[in-house]
């Protein structure tokens, strides 16, 4: 069974604060401070570039990717780690086009990332062959599907509501119609089960600086599945992806399997850092992270309407049909936020009215909710969101 009070106790958790935005950046787990510094001086300072091979830094990348897949139903050899989620995106997106040549219509849905759009319709532009990307609403995604569409590309779980699609029926119904599938993971690795072997996903890439609490701008994975592995060329065929990188032949050969999936040379002092944060991880029960998510969510719901009437819930009503994060309307939410934040209660603000909070059991309990909320009630009962300081809007919201 998993101790939630023991992994609470391998992350940095400042004084005073009680953080609820894992779901944006995950909190510091201490482990990685000794990973880093190891891999600073002793590997990087003292080996300098024999570092590749005595440390054996060429193949982190597919140690920690195999690490990641466990926490997302994927089979050893299928998820590789390596540059940024929106080139990953733009990886299997590019992929899985290729996989049905026939056909010119990308679905996705409105509550997708912004960032998964942009690259969407980047990517079409580019080929100029036709393609024309759909972005209904999410409810309205299934309304779409049919044998015109190549790729049905979604986020599961949306950033700004947390409403969850069900990956296996909407692959399910997308696969009878001869569609290959992309799924965003960004909120749902480490937060949710996952299952991408069962669910016969075809493709799905993740960042892992949220619940995994790999630090900001830490790698990103990709998972292809297996009967894919060797057909797609790669769109970006970068030269860790070639099939011997040290011959460095003049023509690109791609690797065998996921190995194709490399583009750059790999990040190792950011990879470290993850593969120590993905020690948190280990005996955990993703099942039980999912129960003790549910609690904790449910409970915020319940205080929060008994006390803050004014805020109106923007998430699912139905736990099991949203993620690990709960988001409120509120028409002076971003300045009630940084009162919050002002009161060392750490959550987020989403454009244009949304309150954000997530819940990570590995490092908040029960009491940090209910102290959470007592901030909250505060903040917006006694208008104290209505200050000029609390009304300037940041870089990052």
């Amino acid at each position: 069974m998993t101790s939630f009070a023991t992994t609470k106790t391998l992350f940095h958790i400042p004084d005073g604060v009680i953080y609820l935005d894992g779901n944006s950046l995950g909190m510091l787990p201490k482990a990685a401070l000794a990973r880093a510094q190891t891999v600073i001086f002793d590997q990087w300072g003292q080996q300098l570039i024999k570092g590749w091979n005595e440390s054996d830094w060429m193949h982190l990348p597919n140690r920690v990717a195999n690490r990641v897949a466990r926490l997302i139903g994927a089979p050893v050899g299928s998820v590789m780690m390596g540059d940024t989620l929106s080139i990953k995106v733009y990886q299997a997106l590019a992929a899985a086009l290729s996989l049905n040549p026939e056909r010119r219509v990308i679905v996705s849905d409105s509550g997708n990332f912004p960032s998964d759009l942009y690259i969407a319709d980047g990517l079409v532009r580019l080929l100029d062959k036709g393609y024309t990307l759909k972005v209904p609403q999410p409810d309205e995604v299934e309304s779409l599907i049919d044998e015109s569409v190549a790729v049905l590309m979604l986020t599961e779980v949306d950033y700004r509501t947390g409403r969850k699609h069900d990956m296996q029926r909407l692959t399910a119904l997308a696969h009878a119609k001869g569609i290959i599938t992309v799924w965003d993971l960004a909120h749902s690795a480490g937060a949710i089960p996952v299952h991408l072997l069962e669910a016969q996903a075809d493709f799905a890439v993740g960042c892992t600086y949220k619940y995994l609490n790999g630090g900001p701008g830490a790698p990103a994975f990709i998972y292809v599945a297996p009967q894919h592995a060797n057909k797609p060329w790669p769109a970006l065929s970068g030269w860790m992806g070639h099939d011997a990188p040290f011959a460095f032949d003049l023509d690109y050969r791609p690797a065998q399997g996921v190995e194709r999936m490399r583009v750059g040379t790999p990040p190792i002092i950011a990879l470290a850092i993850l593969d120590a944060a993905l020690d948190a991880w280990e005996g955990v029960d993703m099942m039980e992270v999912r129960a003790s998510s549910i609690q904790l969510s449910e409970l915020f719901i319940r205080e929060v309407e008994a006390r803050c009437p004014s805020l109106t819930l923007a998430s699912p009503r139905d736990a099991t049909q949203r993620g690990s994060q709960v988001s409120f309307h509120f028409e002076h939410g971003y300045a009630a936020m940084q009162a919050l934040i002002a009161r060392g209660v750490i959550g987020d603000f989403r454009a244009p009215d949304i309150m954000r909070f997530g819940f990570t059991p590995l490092y908040i309990d029960e009491s940090d909710v209910l102290q959470a909320v007592a901030v909250l009630e505060e903040v917006i009962n006694k208008n104290l969101w209505d200050r000029p300081e609390y009304q300037k809007r940041a870089a990052v919201t």
